[in-house]
Parts: C-alpha cells; structure tokens; sequence
C-alpha cells in the first residue's frame, strides 16, 4: 500500500468528488480514479460509493480513512524529524491536551525557549485525555497533559503545580449570579450544561455530588466555547472549570465556584523510551527545569 495512493484517497474522501480531489493534488480525473480502483482491488474490498451527486465511503472505507489519516500524520512527522536531525534545533514539537489553564506552563516554557531557538514551532491538540494517550502511543504526539491516572510503567509522569477549579458559567442576569459561591443543591431543578464524556455524562455529575435526576442536562459540550455560548443564549448553567472563558469586563457572563470546593489536576506525561526529535528533547530537558523551579 502507497503512501502517495492512501493520499489520494484522503483527499477524495474529504472533496467527496473525483474532480475536486484531482484538481488539488494537480492529477487528471482518471488517473486518479485508476489510482483508487488500484487500492480497491488490492484490499478486495470496495472503499468508495460512486454517484452522480459525489462520492461517498462504504464501511470499509471509513475504516481506512481513520487508520490512513494516523499513517499519513505519523509519515509526516517522521519525515520533519528526519530533514531537522541537523545540529541546528528546530522544528515542530507535538503536544495534546484537554482544556485546561495548566496549559499556561507549557506556554511559559515556548516563550523561555523562543529567545534561544527561534525556529521551534508548536502543534497544540485539543482532546480528552483517552484520547491523548492514544495518540502518544501511536507516536503522534510528543507530550500530553491529561487529567487522569496514566500507567507509570508506560508513561513518565511530571504532575503539573496548577489546578483547575470547578464552577457554573452563567449568564449576569442568572438567579444564581448574585451568590458567591454555588453549591450543589443550588442546581436543583436547573438546566445545566456539562462537558461530554466518553463514557457516560451521570459519571460527572455523580463525581461532583449531584444526583442526575435533580438536574435537567439540557446539553452536552466538548469545547468550553461551545458550552459558553449555550449559557450565553439561557439554555442553563454551564458547570465547567474557571479561566477558559473571560468574565470580566462587558462580558454577558459570569463565573461562580463551587462551594465546597472542587479542583482538579493534571500531569505533563510522556511515553518511557521514546525517540525523540532534537525540538523535542530541547522542549523537554527546560520544561523539567522550568517544573523544579515553578513558584
């Protein structure tokens, strides 16, 4: 299996069109399509579903697409790595994380490097933390920052100084604004807004002390943004962690703690024996120093 032809399927499952696909990877239409139908007679399986109204993926062919975005991603990242393994450090350092203020000290070690090694770059994914793990193990991230217990025995683990404190981002207007502090029984009856998780949404709720049934989730988010302006619109209060969204100034929202209080931490993790690149390694070596001095 090529790589160049697995490119050539991305391509035409994202245009989902022969025309616009070949357009963009300066090929004709039908050698393209022969490229595909190549790959479809080499796996025995059909991957695309041809129409007039475009071009669509069978089954098998969603489950190529997600195994050949991870081998084309991982193909480029090794091939960065390869052209930049000169004495000169630079390059692009790959970091997954879930949303979190902790990204802050990451942030503060690119800077501290910057003035130095001016041609280091940074590749921020947003994800949870499963997600995050399962992208370092297939190698194609360098770091992650996971709010979860990883296995020590595969990952180096550097806890992070910084938490995150639970509360409710609400409108200004709210019955609930005027209080200081939110409990729990504040809730009770109210629409709330709560991040997805994987599993299944009663785990956070019960992680928190609120029984599902004295609440109404009106909606689920993945990206706090998303959740902010749901809360902004009145859909419910939106539980969530403080320092993503900006509350002050003109802003329509607000941010209330919970009482009592609930914070959260997460750890800069890593995979033990890891080969890294030179930006990488650079990254790494001032990260660990910048965590044995942060006050």
């Amino acid at each position: 299996m090529d790589i160049r032809v697995l490119r050539y399927f991305l391509a035409v499952a994202r245009e989902q069109s022969f025309s616009v696909a070949a357009e963009r990877l300066y090929l004709s239409q039908p050698t393209l399509s022969r490229q595909l139908k190549e790959l479809e007679d080499e796996l025995g399986k059909p991957l695309l579903i041809r129409s007039n109204k475009g071009v669509s993926l069978t089954e098998e062919g969603m489950i190529l697409r997600a195994r050949a975005e991870e081998i084309v991603a991982l193909m480029d990242k090794a091939e960065q790595e390869v052209r930049q393994s000169g004495e000169q450090i630079s390059g692009m350092i790959h970091i997954g994380s879930g949303e979190t203020y902790a990204v802050k000290v990451i942030a503060d070690t690119a800077k501290r490097l910057n003035s130095e090694y001016p041609d280091l770059r940074y590749s921020i994914y947003s994800a949870d933390g499963s997600d995050v793990i399962e992208k370092l193990d297939k190698g194609l991230l360098d770091f992650g920052l996971v709010f979860q217990s990883v296995d020590t025995s595969k990952y180096n683990v550097i806890p992070l100084p910084l938490k995150d404190r639970f509360g409710v981002l609400m409108r200004r207007d709210s019955p609930l604004a005027d209080k200081e502090y939110i409990s729990f029984s504040d809730l009770y009856g109210q629409s709330v807004i709560i991040p997805r998780q994987q599993n299944h949404n009663s785990m956070f709720l019960e992680s928190l002390g609120i029984d599902e049934q004295n609440v109404c989730v009106e909606a689920q988010y993945n990206l706090l943004y998303n959740g902010s302006v749901m809360a902004a619109e009145g859909m419910g209060y939106c539980i969530c962690i403080d320092r993503l969204i900006n509350v002050t100034g003109d802003s329509e929202l607000c941010f209330k703690p919970f009482s009592p209080p609930v914070e959260v931490s997460c750890s800069f993790v890593w995979k033990r024996n890891a080969v890294f690149s030179k930006a990488a390694e650079k990254f790494l070596e001032q990260f660990t120093e910048d965590m044995k001095n942060y006050t």
